[in-house]
């Protein structure tokens, strides 16, 4: 279903669990396949800050990419249709979303003004039309809505068959759960701040990977007056995956949420953390200081978030004209 929309472009595969097992990728794609004896391989030491037998592997992707822009998707996911049928390319919509402004700073009631058939409404500053870069654009899904594993064994039936035509952007200073299933974002602006965390085996949490990138990239966003936008594309979602296995993987998570976005809401990055690598290595301090009371496994990860800005900068030494986060 995927050719017609991923042929053209360069593919990296992460593979999650076993390396012993082969993944037979279908003739004709440009692919790099990674799995974690790779991992291994490259990043010697500082593999220990990808996760293993998690999703949040994929990071691993992210990093070893000379791509400008990147799209992450489960594979689960499949193509979705429009409300007249038509396959969305999910993949030009995403990159239609990143290369237009954000509206971050104050909120256009009808949603996003850059769309064909939209605009400014009354009343918006046009001191701020101009807008700001976006990094990223967060889809959604039809069919299996993206729930925690509470909500899922309360609603095992539901499904989301809402197409809402619509993109918005985050405002400032609000959080959202980010969800990695159907995700793209712009590398150069901020691919440094985009990993997934310590999760699955050895860890006391998992499904909380794309969350705590999102919640540390949206605050980095907000320091550097940078755009995520939510809505379009949706993505067919077909299967839900076990409850019972999600509790047992969310079940610290749902009570750590309750101090962790509080935590989120009120950090404050100075001035000086002028990229996202600063950014995110202050991040890194505050989360050992302020979440490590918690629970000793948010130590563990702040000094994991610091292994990857280092395997970060290794794989990728950058230049003075290309520092992250610094709008071209």
């Amino acid at each position: 279903m995927w050719r017609p929309f991923f042929q053209p472009y360069h593919l990296i595969i992460v593979q999650d669990g076993d390396p012993t097992k082969t993944i037979k990728v279908p003739e004709g794609f440009d692919y790099e396949l990674y799995n974690r004896n790779d991992i291994n391989r490259i990043l010697g030491p500082k593999a220990s800050c990808i996760s293993f037998k998690d999703s949040a592997c994929r990071c691993f992707g992210y990093m070893v990419s000379k791509k400008k822009y990147i799209y992450t998707i489960d594979d689960d996911c499949f193509v979705a249709k429009d409300p007249t049928g038509k396959d969305i390319n999910a993949l030009e919509q995403h990159i239609k979303n990143i290369l237009s402004p954000s509206t971050p700073f104050f909120f256009n009631t009808l949603y996003d003004p850059y769309r064909e058939g939209a605009d400014f409404v009354r009343g918006y500053p046009f001191s701020l039309r101009e807008g700001a870069h976006t990094a990223v654009s967060h889809g959604l899904w039809l069919n299996i809505p993206d729930y925690d594993a509470p909500t899922q064994l309360v609603k095992p039936k539901e499904r989301n068959e809402r197409y809402v035509d619509a993109v918005m952007t985050i405002p400032k200073g609000t959080l959202f759960p980010m969800c990695g299933m159907n995700l793209c974002f712009d590398r150069d602006l901020i691919g440094p701040a985009m990993y997934f965390g310590l999760m699955g085996d050895g860890q006391p949490i998992g499904r909380y990977d794309d969350m705590w990138a999102g919640w540390c990239v949206k605050v980095i966003c907000d320091h550097l007056s940078l755009g995520v936008k939510t809505g379009l594309p949706y993505i067919w979602h077909s299967k839900a995956s076990n409850p019972f296995v999600n509790l047992k993987k969310e079940y610290k998570g749902i009570f750590w949420q309750e101090d962790i976005i509080p935590f989120f809401q009120n950090v404050t990055i100075p001035k000086e953390c002028d990229t996202v690598q600063k950014c995110y290595i202050y991040l890194s301090g505050q989360v050992k200081e302020k979440l490590g009371k918690i629970d000793p496994y948010f130590v563990k990860l702040a000094d994991a978030m610091v292994t990857w800005i280092e395997a970060w900068d290794e794989l990728n030494p950058a230049t003075p004209a290309a520092e992250n986060g610094k709008a071209k």
